[in-house]
């Protein structure tokens, strides 16, 4: 469509210069009588009516389509404005008193050619991150056969457990999971994280992304539609295509502005024939009025702002499956987040590290981690972990050995050490008397105990870890206006903790997961408009429950199919951005709106030669330019639409996405 508008604008062009210089009227004003020839007007009559019918045709059968669909627009307008400018000036060539209009018609035709060529650039580039994600899938890919050898093939030959090479730099042809090298891969086309992912064996590395310094070997496990990014394409595509309430509420404001134009155009034929002023000058106000009212800007107001906002939340990794629901969240003024896996990061991290002998609190945690070192355990693993990003020394132990139930002991250093759990030092009448130990206690903390040689030297406490981005992401709620919740099956005493920390204003703890649905209710029944933000099964009947549900994109198939909003990073930040960008949103449709329809109430009047006495009065061009600019800065604000950024640190855990899930 672009390149249509833009050809038959250039051939127009073209055949209106001409045109213009033939014109009477203005050799006159520019003084140019000696352009004047016998036959003139017939010339200009029949370059005129190439304009008519080439450049008209858009605006003729489009006419055409809005009245079979009885709903009249733009196209009836324009279709009615050169339709009535041409053929009364043909009329006044084969001997109907008055002046031809051949000069307005073709500049009206060029300048809402133009108009329709800029608006169709808009539309194109407010949706080119859709293309973009369109033209990430590479073609080919590097086949590993059983024997080993490696061919080219076509993506689309590629089936679930075919091997792949993807090597340094390139794109990976599908989603598949690595089976043999190690590397980092650059996601952020694809989910907005700026920082290369690491990526070993066991990891799954998405199609379109782009493998960074080594070479990997894969096992294709998505292919075609089912990819991960094939899945976002859709359900990009279909937020962008869907309507909203206020994209209705445009539609019926075009009809409505259509009706009161062709009513408002009647009478002013009518008045200023009525008054004496001449048929030629009645005409030319009623085409004006109809040009003038051409609903352009109001057809491209909520449509272009709803192509942007979409763009943006796919490429923020915000993926909205239900717009009118993404809409109604901007209106929200409650969230309730789930706790783990979302607020935290559903692992075991040391919260507090106690010293009760002469010793350094790193000193405790290296020898702890050492001994833990070779153990599988989550608690464990999580003193290790925690070691490690204190970058301490973590010694090599001797000798390690489990105490059933009750922990284990190794030599770290010469140290006969160990790290045991309440039960043992009730076992070995081992006691202390820490008021920190005691509150990490009542606060649901999981607390280990360190000996050495059964002398109590250290207490470690260990807690599901709070999101580093959770404080940013309720802060930002709160100062917008939202009250912050938590939800969790999880004991009180911890939900208090993890409320505390965060600065939440009301939690709900121990409760089921069939209870949840009915706590969103409960909180829904005392006038809040509420999300609800989960990644679990047991979230999904609360997510259907709330008015706008967010799921996180690294939780289950069955959140995010009862969600409206998925978010591919598992970043509680997110959610912050869904109400910022809902509310940007509507502000730009609410912006559009008003100036789509407002102008209208001052330059119809003009148009109709309310200010005629005055010395005021618009030519049917002047008012083909008027319609456009005021199309072309709804565009353009549209593509002003902007909503915070933050750098996102992120996981590299992903879910596939069922765009065909129904809410």
């Amino acid at each position: 469509m672009v390149a249509e508008f833009r050809r038959r604008f250039w051939i127009c062009a073209a055949l209106s210069l001409p045109v213009l210089a033939m014109d009477h009227m203005l050799q006159q004003w520019f003084g140019l009588g000696w352009l004047a020839f016998p036959g003139d007007r017939w010339v200009q009559s029949g370059l005129s009516t190439v304009v008519f019918a080439y450049g008209g045709w858009p605006f003729l059968s489009g006419l055409v389509r809005e009245l079979r669909t009885r709903r009249p627009g733009m196209m009836t307008l324009i279709a009615l404005a050169i339709s009535v400018a041409y053929f009364y000036s043909v009329a006044v060539v084969l001997g109907l008193r008055g002046m031809p209009l051949f000069w307005e018609l073709v500049t009206l035709i060029d300048i809402m050619l133009l108009g329709h060529w800029i608006e169709m650039k808009s539309v194109l580039g407010a949706s080119a991150a859709l293309e973009k994600l369109v033209r990430l899938m590479p073609a080919e890919a590097h086949f590993v056969e059983p024997g080993g050898a490696v061919r080219e093939v076509p993506v689309s030959e590629l089936r679930e457990g075919d091997r792949v090479l993807i090597k340094p730099g390139e794109k990976v042809p599908t989603d598949s999971e690595v089976i043999e090298g190690r590397s980092s891969v650059n996601e952020a086309m694809l989910t907005g994280e700026s920082r290369p992912v690491p990526k070993e064996v066991g990891d799954t590395v998405i199609g379109g992304s782009v493998n960074g310094e080594a070479a990997l070997s894969a096992l294709v496990r998505r292919t075609g539609d089912d990819t991960y990014l094939a899945q976002v394409i859709e359900l990009v595509r279909r937020a962008q295509e869907s309507r909203s309430r206020t994209q209705d509420l445009a539609s019926r404001a075009a009809l409505w502005l259509t009706v009161i134009a062709i009513t408002i155009g009647g009478a002013t034929l009518a008045l200023w024939s009525a008054l004496g002023s001449g048929f030629s000058f009645a005409i030319e106000r009623t085409v004006t009025v109809m040009v003038i009212a051409c609903p352009h800007a109001l057809g491209l107001a909520v449509p272009l702002v709803v192509a942007v906002s979409t763009a943006i939340s796919a490429r923020r990794g915000l993926l909205i499956r239900d717009r009118a629901a993404f809409e109604n969240a901007r209106n929200l003024n409650a969230v309730v987040f789930d706790k783990t896996g979302t607020l935290t990061e559903g692992r075991f991290g040391v919260t507090d590290v106690i010293s009760l002998a002469d010793i350094s609190e790193d000193r405790v945690l290296a020898l702890a981690a050492a001994l833990e070192s070779q153990s599988e355990h989550p608690i464990a693993e999580g003193i290790v972990r925690s070691a490690r990003e204190r970058d301490l020394e973590i010694a090599t132990p001797r000798n390690f050995r489990a105490i059933p139930g009750r922990g284990a002991q190794a030599t770290v250093d010469g140290l006969e050490l160990k790290v045991v759990s309440p039960g043992y030092l009730r076992e070995h009448s081992v006691t202390h008397d820490n008021e920190r130990i005691a509150a990490a206690a009542r606060q649901g903390k999981t607390v280990v105990y360190v000996l050495v040689s059964e002398r109590l030297i250290g207490a470690i406490a260990l807690a599901d870890i709070i999101r580093p981005e959770s404080r940013e992401a309720i802060s930002r709620l709160k100062q917008m206006g939202v009250r912050v919740m938590m939800l969790t099956g999880d004991a009180r005493p911890v939900a208090e903790w993890v409320a505390g920390e965060l600065g939440l204003d009301d939690v709900f703890a121990e409760v089921l997961p069939e209870q949840k649905a009915q706590k969103i209710r409960e909180i829904r029944s005392r006038g809040f408009v509420v999300a609800m933000t989960g990644d679990g099964v047991n979230d999904a009947p609360a997510l259907t429950e709330a008015d706008v549900g967010i799921a996180i994109g690294a939780g289950t198939d069955v959140a995010i199919e009862s969600a409206d909003i998925v978010l591919v990073r598992s970043d509680p930040r997110d959610v912050a951005a869904v109400v910022e960008l809902a509310r940007a949103t509507y502000r730009k449709m609410v912006q559009n709106l008003w100036w789509a329809t407002g102008y209208n109430v001052v330059a119809i009047p003009l148009a109709a030669g309310v200010l005629y006495p005055a010395g005021v009065l618009l030519t049917p061009a002047a008012g083909a330019v008027l319609m456009s600019v005021s199309t072309v800065i709804v565009a353009i604000n549209a593509r002003l639409l902007k909503v915070r950024d933050s750098d996102r640190p992120m996981h590299s855990s992903h879910r596939a996405i069922r765009p065909d899930a129904q809410r």
